[in-house]
C-alpha cells in the first residue's frame, strides 16, 4: 500500500518562503510522477505542480517562476520550495501520485500566507 507522509508548511507573511516535503513509500518512487495540489475551502482541488521520473517538470501557471517541485529518489521524497509567497497561495496542500491505476493522497498541509 502506498504511503505519502508530508512535512512542511505553515504561516508566512506575503513575499516569504516555505517548503513543502512529502515521502513515499510503498511504491517504486524512483519511476513514479508525483504532484503537488491544493484545496481552499468550498473549492475543488486543483493542480500546482508534478515532476515525472525523469525529472521534467510542468506547473500551473499561477506559480510559474516561484514554486519549484523536486525530488530526491534515493530518500523517496519530493519537495515543493514556494516563493514570493501570496495571500492567493494559501490552501491546503496535498501530495499526490497515481500507482498501478490507483490515486493516493498525502494527510493535506496548511499553507497560511498572511497580507
Amino acid at each position: 500500500q502506498v504511503r505519502l507522509v508530508q512535512s512542511g508548511g505553515g504561516s508566512v507573511q506575503a513575499g516569504g518562503s516555505l517548503r513543502l516535503s512529502c515521502s513515499a513509500s510503498g511504491m517504486n518512487f524512483a519511476i513514479g510522477t508525483m504532484a503537488w495540489y491544493r484545496q481552499t475551502p468550498g473549492s475543488q482541488r486543483g493542480f500546482v505542480a508534478r515532476i515525472t521520473s525523469d525529472g521534467s517538470t510542468n506547473y500551473t501557471d499561477s506559480v510559474k517562476g516561484r514554486f519549484t517541485i523536486s525530488r530526491n529518489n534515493p530518500r523517496a521524497t519530493v519537495h515543493l520550495q514556494m516563493n514570493s509567497l501570496e495571500p492567493d497561495d494559501t490552501a491546503v496542500y496535498y501530495c499526490n501520485t497515481i500507482w498501478r491505476q490507483r490515486n493516493f493522497w498525502g494527510q493535506g498541509t496548511q499553507v497560511t500566507v498572511l497580507s
